[in-house]
C-alpha cells in the first residue's frame, strides 16, 4: 500500500507543473511532467509485479 500512496502523493506533485505547461506554455515543466510520469510508469509497474507475486503465493 506504501507505493500506492506514492503513485498519489506524485500525481499531486505534477499537478502544478501540468498547469503551468498546458496553460503558459512553460517548456521546463513540460520536462518535469514528463520526469514525473516515467517515474509513475516504473511505481505502477512496480505495483503490478507486487500484486501479481502476492496472488501466485496465495
Amino acid at each position: 500500500m506504501k507505493k500506492f500512496t506514492e503513485v498519489k502523493n506524485l500525481v499531486a506533485s505534477l499537478e502544478a507543473d501540468a498547469e503551468k505547461f498546458y496553460s503558459k506554455g512553460n517548456s521546463a515543466a513540460g520536462t518535469r511532467v514528463r520526469k514525473g510520469m516515467q517515474e509513475l510508469k516504473n511505481l505502477a509497474q512496480a505495483i503490478r509485479l507486487e500484486i501479481q507475486d502476492s496472488k501466485n503465493k496465495a
